[in-house]
């Protein structure tokens, strides 16, 4: 079982930035695939952006060049650092875990609000 803390989100204007923070249990961190995902009301879950356990990174294209996702593996932490902020990034950012060895290991986290307004 892992369980997944988010933090960092809160109220910003637009063109500012914001670091998400996703904190995981468990001894198996090193080996998960990490993932940012958010959810506008009214709107399905998207992907935002994820990191394998082999530090290779995928963007959904609405926020490349915008967002960035980084992972310490020392501290069991993965981090969505987001520039430029958008109104239409307003939502809430879930963080997701995947251990690819175990079947069917793929765990959410509570979710944070980021809102983005003048």
């Amino acid at each position: 079982q892992v369980q997944l803390v988010e933090s960092g989100g809160g109220l910003v204007q637009p063109g500012g930035s914001l670091r998400l923070s996703c904190a995981a249990s468990g001894k198996l961190f090193r080996l998960t695939h990490m993932g940012w995902y958010r959810q506008a009301p009214g709107k399905e879950r998207e992907l935002v952006a994820t990191i394998t356990s082999s530090l290779s990174t995928n963007y959904a294209d609405s926020v490349k060049g915008r967002f960035t996702i980084s992972r310490d593996n020392a501290k069991n932490t993965v981090y969505l650092q987001m520039d430029s902020l958008k109104p239409e990034d307003t939502a809430v950012y879930y963080c997701k875990a995947t251990i690819a060895a175990i079947a069917g290991a793929t765990y959410w986290g509570q979710g944070t609000q980021v809102t983005v307004s003048s």
